[in-house]
């Protein structure tokens, strides 16, 4: 039999098979990682076997070896999907497949699962007691490790130092008499070890999520459509547990990792952690590489993470749950760029399993999906806990300053936190900027200070007197004067969260106080920390970028600010408005979830925007309506498709030259073969520089099919032939940020 192996490559050239003759002794099969010899280099290369074949028309070698981990056949044809769909190499997407840590030749021992000395009695103890008595045992620290052996048989070298007087010299002069005996023994970590929960059972659905709950047993795709606190966790926590009695696994995907403690607290307490594996990028690569093999070997049932967890190798998968599925962080922004709402999709219709799809704000365009019956549409339209929508006040900042007040609260969110803690209910502040002020100008000649590697201005950390690129992390020293015409009047302008803690803090000096940013929860285990003493410790405000508020439960919030509405409107992307009602809903859907009555009080400089006006009765029905006859109008998404050809270059007549070829290829198809798209002119992207690459992009509008799909892959491999220094280019399809 002859294997056609993928070379572990990101090289262009290298993306296609190469045929390699099976020894007759080696089990070889799809999705095998094997290592062979490859052109005339001496060291082996690592590939896998995408397809069999009875013989090659080629004079080939054989396979030198195999390699343990193995990728199951169903996610190699998931590999092949990727690769096409988002014009990448196959083994790029076939590193998606793999285990943490395995994705690289120089694999990392530290990450394979740990090993300890299990220290066990090598003899029965009828005779080790008759040898002490007898006198061949004389150390008293022998005899003493030998006793709580017999009490504590397969104990660990920990155990015996912390219990005894024995130590490792004691214990390896036992072995050398043959008393004791050393055995290796796996010990996997466990995230979960910190956690202490307390078991809980299904609570009562009300009618509406018991709807819900009986329609989704067969395959296909449902939408859970319901208000921000209406029960949508515990339909699905109920449909899993059906799943579990049917010996199926499930995988549960949620945007933020800062949702992750919370979400895992709730399925630990329901159903122990022996059933849960977490995959997300805080934990370390070892405790993923566990949580991996525990999912792949049938162990761990549930699944939770955020979007590569899409791609664990679940046993006998009955369910995909995607909470929060309007999320734009589902989408990948690095090679390869794959949608896992998408990926999703493709699996469920493999397995012939649900996919069900979660949130108060859906994506436009799976909304749309199930007003045309494409998807089937779930509607939940009170909270679950009887509890009401809150209130919600806009506040035009414009008027703030005509009557003087220049600080980030308005008068109203200043009179409503002072109240919020007379009656010692909790706040949430939403700002959706970190840092203490968002860009530092000259006010003699205006020059503002940017980052040497990006074309982005740097933000002011006050908490560590440093200027922050927030794109590449470069890091300087705050500035005294300009470096263009040497002035000393530098000022700071705009306003992150560190400054609206500053600000809190200064008006509410009694008020305890807690920010939760990218600053604050680099650590591991630092979102729970925060979320935890906020909850536990009755903190009164929470101040806090997006990922405060998606999807927690703070039973004791009864007050929600959002300080600006205008940061997504402002954004130069045609979702923009979405966006915005997206976020101020479910950041009004924190308040008011245990009974007590919520309100919730929005600053503008835009009143008179729908996606604002519409978010103050959390109407998205409303929205919708009017947002989808605008993207009509506008041929948007999703009446049309949205391709993104992006280029970049360390040199900027590099990047020109290149774009300005590839737009010439492109439209002298679409001119020959009429094509019926709109192409338009490349542009610099709107950050033109990150990372020291000169950025730019074209726009192709059309309705996505093969022809368009067979159009782009020949305009990718027209710029594989051109002879570029650092150019790089890649094929995003409606991505959901558009900087």
């Amino acid at each position: 039999m002859v294997a056609e192996v993928i070379i572990n490559s990101s090289v262009k050239d290298l993306n296609k098979t190469f045929d390699y003759q099976i020894p007759n002794e080696m089990d070889v099969h799809i999705g095998s990682r094997v290592f062979i010899p490859f052109g005339r280099k001496k060291d082996l290369e690592e590939g896998i076997v995408i397809g069999l074949k009875e013989k090659s028309q080629y004079e080939i070698k054989e396979i030198a070896g195999l390699q343990p981990e193995q990728i199951r056949n169903e996610y190699v044809e998931l590999a092949k999907w990727i690769a096409d769909r988002y014009f990448c190499n196959i083994s790029d997407s076939l590193k998606l497949m793999l285990p943490p840590g395995r994705t690289t030749k120089n694999v990392d021992k530290r990450i394979e699962t740990k090993k300890i000395n299990s220290i066990s009695l090598a003899k029965d103890i009828i005779t080790i007691k008759k040898d002490i008595e007898d006198g061949i045992i004389k150390t008293k620290k022998q005899i003493d490790v030998l006793e709580f052996l017999m009490r504590n048989d397969n104990s660990t070298m920990q155990d015996i130092e912390l219990f005894t007087d024995g130590t490792v010299a004691v214990v390896n002069a036992l072995v050398k008499k043959g008393y004791v005996e050393k055995k290796a023994k796996k010990v996997e970590r466990n995230p979960f070890l910190h956690k202490i929960t307390n078991r809980t059972s299904n609570l009562k659905l009300n009618d509406e999520q018991q709807v819900a709950f009986e329609s989704i047993k067969d395959k296909g795709k449902y939408l859970i459509y319901g208000v921000t606190g209406s029960g949508k966790t515990e339909i699905y926590l109920q449909l899993i547990e059906r799943n579990l009695k049917n010996n199926k696994s499930s995988i549960m995907l949620i945007p933020e990792i800062s949702l992750t403690p919370q979400t895992v607290d709730r399925f630990i307490s329901r159903f122990g952690e022996d059933e849960i594996a977490v995959l997300h990028s805080k934990l370390s690569t070892g405790e993923r590489f566990d949580a991996w093999n525990r999912i792949k070997d049938g162990r761990a049932k549930i699944v939770i993470g955020a979007r590569s967890a899409i791609f664990a190798p679940a046993v006998d998968l009955g369910m995909i749950i995607i909470d929060e599925e309007h999320d734009e962080s589902y989408q990948s922004e690095s090679t390869p760029r794959y949608d896992a709402l998408e990926v999703a999709d493709f699996l469920a219709n493999k397995f012939e399993i649900p996919l069900v799809l979660g949130s108060a704000t859906p994506d436009m365009k799976n909304f749309y999906k199930s007003n045309n019956g494409e998807i089937k549409k779930i509607t939940l339209t009170e909270r679950a806990n009887e509890s009401k929508l809150p209130d919600v006040e806009i506040v035009d900042l414009r008027n703030e300053l005509a009557n003087g007040n220049k600080r980030m609260l308005s008068e109203s969110l200043q009179k409503a936190i002072f109240n919020n803690l007379k009656i010692n209910k909790q706040t949430i502040l939403f700002l959706n900027r970190r840092g203490f002020s968002t860009f530092v100008m000259c006010r003699d000649c205006g020059n503002t200070i940017k980052c040497k590697r990006c074309n982005i201005t740097l933000t002011y950390h006050k908490d560590e007197g440093k200027l922050k690129c927030h794109y590449c992390g470069h890091e300087e020293k705050i500035a005294t004067v300009c470096p263009e015409c040497k002035s000393k009047n530098i000022k700071y302008f705009g306003a992150g969260t560190q400054r609206l803690e500053a600000e809190v803090k200064e008006l509410f000096p009694e008020a305890s106080t807690i920010r939760m940013d990218i600053d604050t929860v680099s650590k591991k285990n630092s979102h729970e920390e925060i979320i935890n003493r906020f909850k536990n410790e009755n903190i009164n405000i929470l101040v806090g970028t997006q990922m405060v508020v998606k999807g927690h439960h703070f039973p004791n919030v009864t007050l929600v600010g959002v300080i600006s509405a205008d940061s997504n409107l402002n954004m130069g992307d045609f979702r923009a408005s979405e966006k915005t009602f997206q976020t101020l809903t479910q950041v009004a859907g924190r308040a008011g979830r245990e009974g007590d009555d919520g309100k919730v009080i929005i600053q503008t400089y835009n009143p008179e925007n729908y996606a604002i006006e519409y978010s103050k009765t959390q109407n998205y029905d409303l929205f919708y309506n009017t947002e989808i006859q605008i993207r009509k109008q506008l041929k948007y998404p999703p009446f049309c498709d949205i391709i993104v050809v992006a280029m970049s270059s360390k040199e900027e007549t590099e990047l020109n030259k290149v774009s300005r070829k590839i737009h010439k290829y492109l439209k002298q198809r679409v001119i020959d073969e009429r094509f019926g798209l709109l192409l338009y002119s490349p542009v610099p992207s709107p950050i033109n520089k990150i990372k020291d690459r000169y950025r730019a992009r074209l726009i192709i509008k059309c309705k996505y099919d093969k022809r368009i799909h067979d159009l782009l892959t020949d305009a990718q491999n027209e710029f594989y032939k051109m002879k570029v220094k650092t150019a790089r280019m890649s094929i995003e399809l409606n991505p959901n940020n558009m900087l």
